[in-house]
């Protein structure tokens, strides 16, 4: 199984470049954040004219999350997280697909810091904390995929002393990704790749995809009940390139089944 994230930056306008990588790469599962799309305003029909069912939770202007399974509908299991039942921020879905159960998830960027976006974001991770030590209570196989907006060390940012006061990478919140993992999680690339320099997010400012100044924001933790069964991992980086791309790349993994 081959399990993509895509933090696509506004799935209306940038639509062509996602069906052209999903022509591509062939994914059969992938989770997309940041559709900047109301409920109704999901292409949902140019979706499945690419051969993908999808659920989604989506969100005028602002964030916004989808999953797509290739060939089929994905059956949803949950739609936003526990915890604050105030939030109106669509952050996260989840599915069961194929007997895995596949959570796609944007978190918030927290910036400036500090701040409320900040108090916010480290709430947020708060309730992912909690609800990701249920999903390894369940003991099944499960993918937690998305923009973390965290780079978890300095290995992850270009340049990391410009970073420093950032919330993407303040000590708090690299903390707070450590604990999660800390769980029991396997961050797949870093299993696969513990010492390379990889990145997902080049800034639309200072020429940074050229200069390879970027940041590995986009992240899949693994549950024991599958991390054994990783076999790849890459970042499709040259469509980051493509005109009028995301200023992220599509991150991937593949799972034997």
């Amino acid at each position: 199984m081959k399990i993509a994230t895509y933090n696509v930056n506004g799935v209306n306008g940038r639509l062509p470049v996602l069906l052209r990588w999903l022509d591509k790469a062939q994914p059969d599962v992938v989770c997309l954040q940041e559709l900047k799309a109301p409920q109704e305003k999901f292409p949902m029909k140019a979706i499945e004219d690419a051969g993908y069912g999808a659920i989604w939770n989506g969100q005028k202007s602002w964030n916004g999350v989808a999953i797509l399974a290739k060939g089929h509908d994905p059956h949803q299991t949950r739609r936003g997280l526990p915890g604050e039942p105030d939030d109106v921020q669509s952050r996260y879905i989840e599915a069961a697909i194929d007997g895995v159960i596949i959570g796609c998830l944007y978190l918030p960027n927290g910036n400036p810091a500090p701040g409320p976006k900040l108090e916010y974001k480290l709430r947020w991770f708060k309730r992912l904390h909690d609800y990701a030590a249920e999903l390894l209570e369940l003991d099944v196989p499960v993918v937690l995929a998305g923009d973390y907006n965290v780079m978890p060390t300095e290995l992850d940012v270009y340049k990391p002393e410009r970073w420093v006061d950032d919330a993407l990478f303040r000590p708090e919140v690299r903390q707070a990704f450590h604990d999660l993992v800390g769980q029991g999680w396997t961050d797949a690339v870093r299993k696969l790749y513990p010492d390379d320099v990889i990145y997902t997010f080049w800034d639309y400012f200072r020429n940074a995809y050229v200069r390879n100044a970027g940041l590995r924001i986009d992240h899949f933790l693994l549950s024991p009940a599958i991390a054994d069964d990783l076999k790849k991992a890459n970042v499709d980086k040259d469509v980051r390139g493509w005109d009028h791309s995301s200023d992220h790349a599509p991150v991937w993994i593949e799972i034997a089944t």
